[in-house]
């Protein structure tokens, strides 16, 4: 979820659910020891639990990301050995360490060492001609003997060879079943599973076979579906949906991002789908989305959109 998870998407998944665990963007080791380390890894308070995403193939540099990411407070450090991407192939880092197990394994030994908190890895079935059966067993065999505390499992190739990181997102066929063969062989060992999954229906089908599930675009896009998730999954008290709620939470928090230097449609952009279905959603969208970028722009924009799909409420 590279460019998608940023601390104002993070903002508004936390308004939805208290419980569920939230994850940065994948940020690369050598930016975090190289680079502004607040704006890659600076978060509020209220987003816990949230893990820090990392990419990366050096031990020694994971490490040092993953104490300085400790340092501000994570959950959970993760390494990222799934994203597909071409900026990633090409820094060594992401789904093509899938190649490299024993590397892999180095890394995450390396990271054990460097933290007390929980060190996991997120990752694919294979990738390119590689047998999913044999390659992800031992793959998985060398985390959990490095120290992982948790595999998040893809439940799709990689093709690095021949399709886009769009396509890897859709083209390889889901196997749903190897990632609860793999669950199985581990448990009591956890394994999450990852890919296609649209619905918190389809969320609670899936924890019949392994520890937890994560949703990904279809959370961004339909993000209301996130406020069923802490009764659905934590046994907490059924909250309904309060639109209206959320925008006024979101205009607030934009006021005092607003004023940080950030800009309204750096927020605003995260919020396009939580109208979804509702009367005057298009305007909803249009407004967050071209009012939003204006210069001078301020939190009566998302007011302003709500109006559109609430007009009664707004002018209360």
């Amino acid at each position: 979820m590279m460019d998608w998870t940023d601390r104002h998407c993070r903002a508004l998944h936390r308004l939805l659910t208290r419980r569920a665990l939230l994850f940065t963007e994948m940020v690369t080791s050598a930016a975090i020891v190289h680079g502004d380390r607040e704006r890659l890894l600076g978060f509020a308070p209220n987003e816990h639990p949230v893990a820090a995403q990392l990419g990366g193939s050096d031990p020694a540099e994971l490490a040092e990301a993953t104490r300085i990411a400790t340092a501000f407070g994570y959950d959970e450090i993760n390494l990222n050995v799934g994203c597909p991407s071409d900026r990633v192939q090409s820094g060594r880092f992401g789904a093509c360490l899938m190649a490299e197990p024993d590397l892999v394994a180095e890394c995450v030994r390396a990271m054990k060492a460097a933290t007390h908190l929980p060190v996991t890895v997120k990752c694919r079935l294979g990738i390119d001609e590689q047998d999913t059966e044999q390659s992800l067993d031992r793959f998985a065999d060398l985390m959990v003997s490095a120290g992982a505390d948790h595999l998040y499992v893809h439940a799709r190739k990689a093709w690095l060879k021949g399709l886009s990181p769009k396509e890897n997102r859709t083209v390889p066929p889901l196997d749903y079943p190897r990632v609860y063969r793999l669950a199985s062989r581990l448990a009591p060992f956890p394994v999450s599973i990852n890919g296609g999954i649209e619905t918190i229906t389809a969320v609670e089908e899936h924890l019949r076979h392994v520890s937890g599930a994560m949703l990904g675009r279809a959370a961004y896009h339909e993000p209301a579906m996130l406020a069923e998730v802490d009764a659905r999954f934590f046994g907490e008290v059924e909250r309904r949906f309060d639109l209206a709620c959320v925008l006024r939470q979101m205009a607030d928090y934009a006021e005092g991002e607003l004023s940080r230097g950030a800009r309204l449609n750096q927020i605003t952009r995260h919020l396009l789908g939580l109208a979804n279905g509702r009367p005057g959603a298009r305007t909803f969208r249009q407004i967050l989305s071209v009012d939003a970028a204006r210069r001078g722009a301020g939190p009566e924009v998302i007011l302003r959109a709500q109006a559109a799909v609430e007009p009664e409420m707004a002018a209360a």
